[in-house]
């Protein structure tokens, strides 16, 4: 256990040190609820709703966080630590990959958590912000988010042949996703045809989960984005770790 909080202490400290994940998992969600705050504010979505623009917005942004993290962090720097034989280099030590690779796995999580808390937190303060739904199904949104973001991108890595395939997959889903699926404006804004090609994105069925249960809805009304994200999440994680398995490590 010891030997394990050293290996999250170096990659916690290394997640700071890499702009890109700190900037785009905790800065630039709060900047984009200063600026769409700052053009909206936390006006009623129509006339006489009772939610306002914010109240949907911040947890639509909170799924942007796990995606930053589960589709771009956790990915890309497994990756990189492939190529550049990281993995044979701690394989030959008592530390082994498993450790490293779980490791990545707990400092993205919690950088995920700690990014979501100081949205709501500046939400909450700057604007407001309702948050209706009760605590354990706040949790069950937001984790079940997480692990479907983070399986999605274990499995990009475990497909990518290096690391430049694998940051190609992982730009290329994460952006089309981030704004097709309504975690960085309304899909209210849609037309027909975006919004048809948005109801096959996993991530705009988090944001729908999201927005939901903070709004107060029962996780029961839900139960199509449930599935869908719990399947997502096994399917995933058990392709990836079958192919990781098989995976040329050396």
């Amino acid at each position: 256990m010891r030997r394990f909080a050293v290996i999250c202490d170096m990659e916690f400290r290394l997640f700071v040190r890499d702009f890109f994940g700190f900037f785009f998992a905790l800065v630039f969600p709060v900047l984009m609820l200063l600026l769409f705050g700052g053009i909206f504010g936390n006006e009623p979505v129509y006339d006489g709703a009772d939610i306002g623009m914010m109240d949907v917005t911040v947890p639509a942004y909170a799924v942007m966080v796990t995606g930053v993290t589960g589709l771009m962090s956790l990915p890309l720097t497994l990756a990189g630590y492939k190529e550049k034989k990281i993995y044979k280099s701690f394989d030959a030590t008592p530390v082994g990959k498993k450790n490293i690779i779980s490791a990545q796995v707990f400092v993205n999580l919690v950088m995920t958590l700690i990014g979501i808390s100081i949205l709501l937190i500046a939400g909450r303060i700057l604007y407001h912000i309702q948050i209706n739904g009760d605590f354990l199904s706040i949790c069950v949104g937001i984790f079940l988010s997480i692990g479907a973001m983070f399986s999605m991108g274990f499995f990009l890595t475990a497909i990518g042949r290096d690391l430049k395939s694998t940051n190609m997959l992982c730009y290329l889903i994460y952006f089309v996703m981030l704004f097709l699926s309504g975690a960085t404006m309304p899909d209210q804004m849609f037309p027909d045809t975006m919004k048809k090609i948005s109801g096959f994105l996993p991530m705009t069925h988090a944001v729908d989960l999201m927005q939901g249960i903070f709004a107060g809805e029962s996780l029961r009304l839900h139960g199509r984005e449930l599935l869908i994200l719990g399947a997502l999440t096994v399917v995933c994680t058990a392709v990836g770790a079958v192919l990781y398995r098989r995976k040329d490590w050396t």
